[in-house]
């Protein structure tokens, strides 16, 4: 496999933050699916996704991230994109995820977000 693909979580004070790396598609959507609920069932639901090394996303990728999204608002939460490479960003903005997440340039930024704005309402 040329993109494997990798799923590596650290934290920034109570926010998770998921580094995404390789192809994001339907072979590798489950990891990535794990990785969230894993944040959701130890009550973590301010979560930054850093997109700077996915090299490519599916409908199946995407669909995780909708997947979740209610519930973590729901929890009081909220789910934050940074990082994303201009190719698959546009994958993003084609699809509208912009009004809905919060798309920003850095893990940074993305963490300062949930100081400015914890949860955008869709």
């Amino acid at each position: 496999m040329p993109h494997p693909f990798k799923v590596h979580r650290t934290a920034e004070g109570d926010v998770s933050v998921l580094h995404l790396e390789g192809f994001l598609d339907a072979h590798t959507a489950p990891a990535f699916e794990q990785a969230i609920q894993a944040e959701l069932d130890a009550s973590r639901s301010r979560i930054v996704v850093d997109g700077e090394k996915l090299t490519y996303i599916s409908s199946a990728g995407l669909g995780v991230f909708m997947g979740f999204i209610e519930q973590i608002r729901e929890q009081g939460g909220d789910l934050k994109i940074c990082g994303l490479t201009p190719k698959v960003r546009q994958i993003f903005e084609i699809l509208g995820f912009q009004a809905i997440y919060d798309m920003v340039d850095s893990v940074p930024d993305a963490v300062q977000r949930f100081v400015t704005s914890p949860t955008r309402e869709a």
